[in-house]
């Protein structure tokens, strides 16, 4: 049996590509029934995020499940095989476990050690144990590589610091505050990196949102996805004075937000702590604002400097991850190898059993006047002998599978005890 691994992510191809390629969740679904249906895949599972999609099958060889999986992913696609096929890579066996242990990781993630890839596989693993595409193989892997993913996360700093732009917003006003709850927000202008970063404030706490644009029914839109509340544009500078964190992200070609404002207001807020994310370029924020006691104002560079720092400590933490897959690796291959050995040891115990069963009617057919606890005393010490017996050669076999080319080593157990011809019988 081998390991297939295939799939596109972020760096094999553009959004436009992975658009064509991604699986809606009936769509998982229904691949799912057809990997259950073919008979030369066993098991597979499907993870399919925004940043890539990759089906993992247990096949009986490698080109049988190549094939299979190039054709279910141009099923599920608008593009033909052949033109798909530029965009995949493939993975077979311990490569394959190696690789999902370093997307589990965050290794293979856009942003490296990013954590929501963990919820991703499990769900996609939960699915698979659903639609009952799953068995022995996979389950041991995914189950390994969910362990790998949170040891990497709680054994080095992969995912410790912010690494977008966003997350660094996040973890400043973190600093600032000590905790978001009940903290008020006020978003200006309602672009991509605001509602970003909103959605990681709220996520972090924050529940009260007013959001201001000059259109007030996109202010209304963006309002109501985070039950937040919209205000007219005139109404900005009355409500700074209420206002613990300000997301700026317009198209203003001058300063909305001007020095001489919030230096009008500070007497009124005591030591309330004012914070301003500018992520506008032009600028909508006069950088000078920071200078004002309990006022901080970080712009899109500053934020982007605080992020690169923050990649750079991750970066440090690659080579220590990079062993813990490692050593996983040579666990998983030892467990894989390990199921060689099962079907000899329990033909060995077989066997041993049937003799031992032989050999006790015989005796017990010799010796009439013994009781049913003499009897029992018998088979208890046959017992022991036999398991004393099998005992290194059990330990031998078990050894024998991690061995290159260990197919000759169990051939020769086999042979050495007969096993073939007596399964026969």
């Amino acid at each position: 049996m081998t390991i297939v691994a295939m799939g596109l992510n972020h760096k094999m191809a553009s959004v436009e590509i992975r658009e064509q390629t991604s699986f809606t969740s009936q769509e998982k679904e229904d691949a799912l029934n057809i990997i259950d249906d073919h008979n030369q895949v066993l098991e597979g599972v499907i993870l399919a995020t925004c940043n890539r999609t990759e089906i993992y099958v247990i096949s009986s060889n490698r080109e049988a499940g190549t094939e299979f999986i190039l054709e279910l992913l141009s099923q599920f696609s608008t593009l033909n095989q052949k033109d798909l096929s530029k965009y995949l890579y493939a993975y077979f066996n311990l490569d394959a476990v190696t690789h999902l242990y370093k997307v589990a990781s965050g290794l293979d993630s856009m942003i490296l050690g990013e954590e929501q890839i963990l919820g991703q596989i499990k769900s996609a693993f939960e699915l698979a144990k659903e639609q009952s595409t799953i068995d022995t193989i996979l389950h041991h892997l995914f189950t390994e590589a969910l362990k790998v993913g949170k040891r990497a996360r709680n054994e080095t700093s992969i995912n410790e610091n912010a690494a977008s732009v966003s997350y660094a917003a996040v973890e400043l006003a973190n600093k600032i505050f000590g905790s978001l709850d009940e903290k008020r927000i006020l978003i200006l202008g309602t672009g991509e990196m605001s509602k970003l970063t909103l959605k990681n404030l709220v996520d972090h706490g924050v529940e009260d949102v007013l959001v201001a644009n000059r259109t007030f029914s996109k202010a209304k839109d963006l309002a109501d996805d985070f039950n937040g509340k919209a205000i007219r544009w005139k109404e900005i500078e009355e409500q700074l004075n209420q206002i613990d964190i300000v997301i700026s992200s317009t198209g203003a070609p001058h300063y909305i937000i001007r020095y001489d404002m919030i230096e009008k207001i500070l007497p009124n807020r005591g030591h309330k702590p004012l914070f301003f994310i500018d992520i506008a370029v032009p600028r909508d924020i006069e950088p000078e604002i920071h200078d004002l006691s309990k006022v901080y104002a970080y712009n899109i560079d500053d934020l982007k400097s605080v992020v690169e720092a923050n990649l750079k400590e991750r970066k440090k933490a690659v080579k220590f991850v990079n062993e813990i897959i490692k050593k996983e690796v040579t666990a998983f291959d030892k467990w894989q190898n390990s199921r060689n050995a099962v079907p000899i040891i329990k033909s060995l115990r077989k066997q041993a059993e049937e003799i031992r069963q032989e050999e006790l009617d015989r005796a017990f057919t010799k010796l009439d006047d013994i009781d049913e606890e003499e009897k029992n005393v018998i088979k208890s010490l046959t017992h022991k002998i036999v398991n004393k017996l099998l005992h290194n050669p059990t330990v031998q076999v078990k050894e024998f599978a991690n061995i290159e080319n260990n197919q000759v080593y169990l051939e020769a157990v086999n042979k050495l005890f007969d096993l073939d011809s007596r399964e026969d019988e």
